[in-house]
């Protein structure tokens, strides 16, 4: 039985005109157990968010000013798919209302991670950060970690459209961590290399590298090659449409209500049962 609309979560969504924003708007205007009160843009005041994703009429015109657009449409969530330079003042906005920011922007430091925790459990509400709400990136990334407790020599590719704002993304650093969990840090590659071109080995991280690729017509992989006495092992995740981050984000928007403080990344959500949520 559908919840009724009382019942729902209610979806604010912040960088509605982005083509993300308009997939989580379709998502909060198909999925049972949402409903949307908001859409936040900077350049589409006015505009219908049902036609700005490609829908019918919903009756909720596009804001521009987030904090109006909470004070008045009174949102559980506001999912986040804006860009790094104004991502965290959304989310201290958020918070101080009372809702639950939902962050898929990437670019957020360490100390931003850290004040997101204590803002939100100040305020008594969950936070979620995900660099990547794919199930099959997120998986990606498990598979990732388990492997380097055997396979210690790696390396990590990503590759993104050339209209990216943020070296490496955010995927990479999720998994360079999660990998370093499971790795003793050595400095990897001949000791006396050197860099012909500056920059050409890659970013350091942990004395592994990744690498950063961005070109017109890639949408986003990436690829996590381990090297071994006589062998290598690739694991590579490639997306190849927005459509396929709404399962995940569907799943975050449904536990950042029960959470308190930030939860970073959806691997923490991602059991058996939550796959209903799909």
């Amino acid at each position: 039985m559908n919840p009724t609309t009382e019942q729902r979560i209610r979806i604010a969504v912040a960088g509605a005109g982005g083509k993300m924003g308009r997939e989580v708007i379709k998502l909060a205007l198909t999925d049972p157990g949402l409903t949307l009160v908001a859409a936040v843009d900077r350049s589409r005041k006015g505009v219908d968010a049902g036609l700005l994703a490609g829908m019918e009429e919903c009756g909720i015109a596009v804001n521009t000013d987030l904090e109006l657009a909470l004070v008045e449409s009174r949102p559980d969530v506001l999912v986040d798919f804006t860009i790094p330079e104004v991502v965290m003042n959304n989310a201290r906005i958020s918070i101080k209302h009372g809702v639950r920011p939902v962050i898929g922007t990437t670019g957020l430091s360490t100390d931003h991670l850290e004040e997101l925790d204590k803002l939100s459990k100040e305020k008594g509400i969950g936070t979620v950060v995900a660099p990547n709400f794919s199930i099959g990136a997120i998986l990606m990334m498990k598979f990732a970690a388990e492997a380097a407790k055997y396979m210690p020599y790696v390396e990590i590719v990503e590759y993104h459209g050339g209209q990216k704002l943020d070296a490496p993304s955010g995927t990479s650093i999720k998994t360079a961590e999660l990998i370093a969990q499971n790795r003793q840090e050595f400095r990897q590659g001949h000791p006396d290399e050197k860099e012909i071109i500056d920059g050409s080995r890659g970013g350091l991280y942990d004395g592994f590298r990744i690498h950063s690729v961005r070109l017109p017509g890639i949408f986003a992989q990436q690829e996590v090659l381990f090297g071994g006495d006589g062998q290598t092992l690739k694991i590579r995740h490639d997306s190849y449409d927005r459509a396929g981050y709404m399962p995940g984000v569907s799943v975050a928007v449904k536990r950042v209500m029960t959470e308190r403080g930030l939860v970073y990344g959806i691997e923490h959500f991602l059991t058996s049962s939550e796959q209903d949520n799909r």
